[in-house]
């Protein structure tokens, strides 16, 4: 049964629930918000206005009428903006922390945002603690179209000053709220046992009242890898699918999956990739996930295998009972895969480094990932750049891309 937000608010922190505070609009000259390009030593001034060019990361999505959002850090809170026109122009910035804190955005962390159907728009965060390596995860959400925003709450209900990171965020059909990440409390309570435990553990909490409130925190499958992103979408039947890179003994991190039997039941562990890579680190290499709506499960992923080392693209087969053979990708130090399907028609990119430029390289198929176009470049910069991404408004596939010289957008 779920706990009530009063037994929350009066007895125990293992529900969190999110209450209706004002977010806040930020002035600003319009124009400001239409730069690319910033000098990032204005960036840290005390009175500095929102820019995007002051973030290293840009997370985009679009809502059900087409408008694309995007959400940014700078200076410890978060900013949205929205276009109307495919990103040519975006509104002024929106702050939704009104209280400044350390926001994770560099690398495999970023804000998530999401858009439901009805219009609430949906974040989660990792806050960085004092402590390596720690962290909570953080939700908020608005009501009334991103004009005002949730007070953020907590939704690791484990408080403990240790590593619950890298948080992934999807919408169910029926207002459900998922939210997975990775978790060492279990990590933790082996070594005060003194008992070994590979790697941390993939945890997750999900609302059916849209944020309002979630269920107590669960686990999907411990041995997780420490520090690489989690796939996580909603299968067309509803139900959650989690995709992660996984500790089997002797220190091997591959590919694994979980499909949820229903939306309080993980499901079992299912390998993905067997490349058997052995390696005592966490590589910051997550996979990419993207599901048809004819149920196929499309992944990406990199491994740095001594004797199978690269990208790798494949799709379930049968069921999901199995997955094709995989189809590597990219020239050495090619990093970072994502892919997105629509219908029959599949993308992925990912990015590579020729000597004096960043570069976004793609493949596309047309045959649901049967046969595959020769790679070329999408994008390149000589300035600092984010790994790539992609989104979808329903019809279209786009490309999502911050760089120090600006944010790049367009349709792929």
């Amino acid at each position: 049964m779920k706990i009530s937000k009063l037994f929350l608010a009066l007895i125990t922190p293992f529900v969190v629930s999110a209450c209706a505070t004002d977010a806040v609009p930020v002035d600003q000259n319009p124009a400001a918000a239409q730069q690319g390009a910033v000098n990032q030593a204005d960036c840290t001034k005390a009175q500095a206005l929102p820019q995007r060019g002051c973030s290293d990361t840009v997370t985009a999505s679009f809502d059900s009428n087409g408008t694309l959002w995007i959400a940014w850090v700078q200076q410890q809170h978060i900013y949205l903006q929205t276009s109307d026109d495919g990103g040519r122009s975006f509104s002024k910035p929106v702050r939704v922390n009104a209280d400044a804190e350390a926001i994770a955005a560099h690398g495999e962390y970023r804000p998530k945002i999401k858009i439901g159907p009805e219009g609430n728009v949906y974040l989660t965060w990792t806050q960085s603690l004092e402590k390596r390596h720690t962290g909570h995860i953080r939700f908020s959400r608005s009501t009334d179209g991103g004009r005002t925003f949730s007070k953020p709450v907590t939704v690791n209900d484990n408080l403990d000053v240790i590593s619950h990171r890298f948080d992934a965020l999807a919408l169910g059909k029926n207002g459900e709220v998922f939210i997975a990440w990775l978790d060492a409390r279990d990590k933790e309570k082996a070594k005060a046992a003194k008992q070994e435990f590979n790697g941390t553990a993939v945890y997750y909490a999900w609302s059916d009242n849209g944020g309002a409130s979630f269920y107590p925190n669960k686990i999907v499958a411990p041995h997780s890898c420490e520090c690489c992103r989690l796939g996580v979408e909603i299968a067309p039947d509803n139900r959650p699918l989690v995709l992660w890179r996984h500790v089997y003994d002797g220190n091997i991190r591959d590919h694994v999956l979980s499909r949820f039997s229903d939306w309080h039941t993980p499901g079992p562990v299912q390998r993905v990739s067997h490349e058997n890579w052995k390696i005592d680190a966490c590589p910051h290499h997550g996979p990419g996930l993207s599901i048809t709506d004819d149920g196929t499960i499309h992944a990406v992923w990199f491994s740095g295998a001594p004797d199978n080392q690269g990208l790798f693209y494949a799709h379930s087969l049968k069921g999901a009972a199995e997955f094709s053979q995989p189809y590597r990708l990219g020239n050495p130090g090619a990093k970072h895969p994502q892919v997105l399907a629509l219908g029959q028609r599949l993308v992925v990119v990912w990015s590579e480094f020729d000597g004096s430029k960043n570069l976004v390289k793609l493949i596309k198929s047309d045959d649901g990932g049967n046969r595959w176009t020769q790679p070329e470049i999408a994008e390149a910069t000589p300035d600092a750049a984010d790994d790539a991404f992609l989104l979808s408004d329903g019809d279209r596939i786009y490309l999502s891309w911050q760089t120090a010289g600006g944010y790049r957008f367009r349709e792929i």
